[in-house]
């Protein structure tokens, strides 16, 4: 195994470990405590903090900052981590910061990503595999993002927001609530516009699921009973993506804030008692 090159004008710390094959480029700097996995290259001016593992094969590049300190009052200074999967590649300028005690102490990030310049993903965020975050995406605490999804240019996201897996969201979009799965949306409120068919086919999902996808965004999205009751009534095979559609929708419609994680949250005031 091929020890870690290090580049002279680089600064590693005691305590840093890095796997075999790593790269460091110059003036970058890891920080006691941080992980990086084989082969992965941080090609120059990259920081990445304690608290903080890479998996294999990333290519981190110039001005990101990884694991840095969550952007949140209430953090004092608690040891939360940052994890990141295999085969990203993390462009320039992209922050992500680590969890927070309260929101179970863990941000995430999966496999065989691509996020853009300028884009941010903030603490106790849990994104999936082989996502698209476009440049200058930002994305709020605690936000879960689903396996191949795409956040098109300077979409922002509300905390708490869910977006569902294959789902496409249109530029300069403002994700107010939860992105149903499978789905095109676009707009300031970010109204459900299509069926990602395109993105579905280009994942290799099955012909005949996508035509059961079709019948029940018909029934959800397209007639004109509200949108409420046509949940309630809607059905298709357990297990299947259909399903999987009308179960996001069902929570997501019956969500306070159209924010299903929101019930979750643990940093609320207790309500005030009833006069």
């Amino acid at each position: 195994m091929s020890a870690a090159k290090i580049h002279p004008l680089a600064v590693v710390e005691a305590g840093a470990e890095l796997g075999a094959e790593v790269e460091v480029g110059p003036f970058c700097v890891v920080h006691s405590g941080a992980r990086i996995g084989a082969r992965t290259r941080l090609l120059s001016n990259v920081v990445v903090c304690g608290h903080t593992s890479l998996g294999s094969d990333n290519v981190v590049h110039p001005g990101a900052v990884l694991g840095g300190t969550p952007q949140d009052k209430t953090y004092r200074g608690e040891p939360t981590t940052l994890s990141i999967g295999s085969g990203n590649v993390i462009r320039e300028c992209v922050t992500i910061n680590r969890g927070t005690v309260k929101g179970g102490g863990k941000t995430i990030v999966g496999d065989k990503n691509l996020l853009m310049a300028c884009s941010h993903v903030g603490h106790d965020c849990v994104l999936g595999n082989e996502l698209i975050i476009a440049n200058a995406v930002l994305i709020a605490g605690h936000v879960h993002i689903g396996d191949r999804a795409v956040l098109a240019g300077a979409v922002a996201c509300h905390h708490f927001a869910r977006i569902g897996r294959m789902a496409y969201v249109g530029g300069m979009s403002r994700v107010v609530h939860d992105v149903p799965p499978f789905t095109k949306v676009a707009g300031e409120r970010v109204r459900v516009r299509a069926l990602n068919v395109v993105g579905l086919q280009r994942g290799g999902v099955a012909e005949e699921q996508i035509d059961e996808l079709k019948r029940v965004y018909h029934l959800l999205f397209r007639k004109q009973a509200a949108l409420a009751a046509a949940v309630a009534t809607a059905s298709a095979p357990a297990g299947s993506m259909a399903a999987e559609l009308i179960q996001f929708v069902r929570e997501w419609t019956s969500a306070p804030a159209g924010r299903f994680l929101e019930q979750f949250r643990t940093d609320r005031p207790p309500a005030p008692p009833r006069e």
